[in-house]
């Protein structure tokens, strides 16, 4: 019944505030856009909380670099976005084009100053990556972005993407490594969901001037040990590490 409840709020929340935020695209300026953005958000932590039974505490904040940086996280929920989009009040985040294909919502991403990159990668997505990444650093913007480009499984993880390391590198931002647990209440889209307390930690920033192999490995290195200890402490058993998995389709083309 919960599951039920939390999913319709879930439609009802984002279409009532999907259709604000088209119409306040249509205004000068992103100001209005993101209002009702950050609304939406706290709208849709509160159902979360109230109608799903999953409170989410945060920790680590003491540990954020003062101006802007970038957020390096850990992707196991649908809801990651939302309990992390919370924390900040201008957040510019990294997103898959399967986004657009919502009515109205390419619109809202692109007014928000969305950085929507082609999810099968490569030179495209990896250029669209780096210019509209420009634009948010040059506004002084934090940077939300998900290294692995896809939600895994609790227990499970993708090949950590390099799109991370060339924002670092480019820019000469500290990168803030971001631990989760959310999967375990909110599993990727999953229509079910678990009673319980998530917690998302920020960890000590990664500093700037590190070569690309040796910052992908601490980077995955802390996200994923620090993952499996905030699973372990919810479930009250050992973890083992994740299993890497192949990016989906990714199987497929090596048979081939």
């Amino acid at each position: 019944m919960r599951s039920f409840t939390f999913a319709v709020a879930y439609w009802l929340l984002s279409i009532i505030y999907a259709s604000g935020a088209a119409i306040a695209a249509l205004t000068p300026g992103r100001g209005a856009t993101s209002w009702i953005i950050r609304r939406y958000v706290k709208r849709m932590v509160q159902a979360m909380r109230v109608l799903a039974g999953i409170t989410i505490q945060v920790r680590g904040r003491e540990r954020l670099p003062t101006g802007a940086f970038i957020i390096a996280s850990k992707h196991q929920s649908w809801g990651d976005g939302f309990a992390t989009y919370d924390q900040f009040d201008d957040l510019a985040f990294v997103t898959g084009d399967h986004l657009e294909k919502f009515p109205l919502l390419g619109t809202v991403l692109r007014k928000l100053g969305a950085i929507v990159v082609n999810n099968c990668g490569g030179r495209e997505a990896r250029e669209a990556l780096q210019q509209r990444a420009a634009d948010a650093h040059a506004q002084g913007r934090k940077i939300l972005i998900y290294p692995e480009g896809h939600l895994a499984k609790v227990g499970e993880k993708f090949r950590y993407r390099s799109g991370v390391w060339h924002m670092y590198r480019d820019f000469d931002m500290p990168v803030v490594p971001l631990a989760s647990n959310l999967g375990l209440f909110w599993p990727r889209e999953d229509y079910r969901k678990h009673l319980g307390t998530a917690t998302l930690e920020f960890l000590d920033p990664i500093p700037t001037g590190l070569a690309k192999d040796e910052f992908l490995a601490r980077l995955e290195a802390v996200v994923e040990d620090r993952t499996a200890e905030l699973i372990s402490e919810a479930t009250g058993k050992p973890v083992a590490p994740a299993v890497q998995v192949p990016w989906p389709g990714e199987a497929a083309k090596a048979s081939d």
